[in-house]
């Protein structure tokens, strides 16, 4: 599919105006029985977990359980003068950011990868004290020259959606991060999971759409990683019933939406994330990780 660059800068205001759900609270009412079961295990040694024999749950069992934080981050970078007031919202400037970080490791927050999660949403596998997940989407160039290294200081991992369109490029506002950048995050021991070609919303698919956005996609993030790609981030968050299974049939386990409910039959493709808002300083950040989960 030929797509002009043009088209790419146009998706990416899009999207930083919009990955949706501009950082809300949990508008899912299902009410979480159980607690997080806790473990004194180190993040290292709790990562390793073997889900090849996990069983997937009922939904209810499922939604029953305590959910886990999980933050969604798109750029980090200082604001411009060109930078308008809805994509603020999708920036989160520098020392903010770093800032936003030391409160999460200060507050005592352990990161966890998506092996973790689905331990423990399937089995109830036990997950280190106040578990969240980090997450990163659409493969800005900062995401690897800011963003790693200040989780690296920390001790702290996270998974980043990649929009294959974009690896390689450099735009008239951002530049995207190579394939051997990619290739080391990975290496580094984060999670690499697929963010479609384009942007385009999921919602619309039909025909050869799910060859273009996921199977050509997922084939070239194994390429380039040497793993198998079983995490996805739906564009701007929306989803539907309908595409859920073509998800399932390509191996993926999980996708992350935003700030909506979760699907009562499918809730490990609708898990929620919130936005990490580039206005929050790091106690409403802290705040709204509490109100939200």
């Amino acid at each position: 599919m030929k797509l002009h660059f043009l088209t790419l800068i146009t998706a990416v205001f899009i999207l930083t105006a919009g990955c949706q759900s501009k950082s809300q609270p949990s508008t899912d009412n299902t009410e979480a029985k159980d607690t997080l079961t806790q473990t004194t295990e180190t993040d290292a040694e709790a990562a390793k977990v073997d889900v090849s024999k996990i069983k997937v749950a009922d939904a209810k069992t499922i939604l029953a359980r305590k959910q886990v934080p999980i933050l969604c981050y798109h750029q980090v970078r200082n604001w411009t003068p060109k930078d308008g007031k809805v994509g603020k919202d999708y920036i989160v400037e520098i020392q903010n950011f770093k800032d936003q970080i030391k409160m999460l490791a200060d507050s005592g927050y352990h990161t966890i990868l998506p092996d973790q999660l689905y331990a423990y949403l399937n089995t109830g596998a036990a997950l280190p004290s106040k578990p969240i997940i980090l997450t990163f989407d659409d493969t800005d160039m900062d995401q690897f020259t800011i963003a790693a290294p200040t989780l690296k200081k920390y001790g702290y991992k996270a998974v980043y959606f990649i929009m294959t369109v974009s690896i390689g490029r450099k735009g008239k506002f951002v530049d995207y991060m190579t394939k051997e950048q990619i290739k080391q995050l990975s290496d580094e021991g984060n999670v690499i999971g697929s963010h479609t070609y384009d942007h385009k919303n999921f919602k619309k698919y039909q025909g050869k759409d799910w060859e273009e956005q996921l199977d050509k996609p997922t084939k070239k993030l194994e390429e380039i990683t040497g793993k198998k790609m079983t995490e996805f981030a739906y564009p701007f968050g929306l989803w539907n019933a309908e595409g859920i299974p073509e998800l399932k049939k390509r191996g993926f386990r999980m996708a992350f939406s935003l700030a909506e409910k979760r699907d009562q039959n499918d809730p490990l493709f609708t898990i929620r994330r919130i936005i990490a808002s580039g206005y929050w300083s790091p106690k409403t950040l802290s705040n709204s990780i509490k109100r939200s989960f």
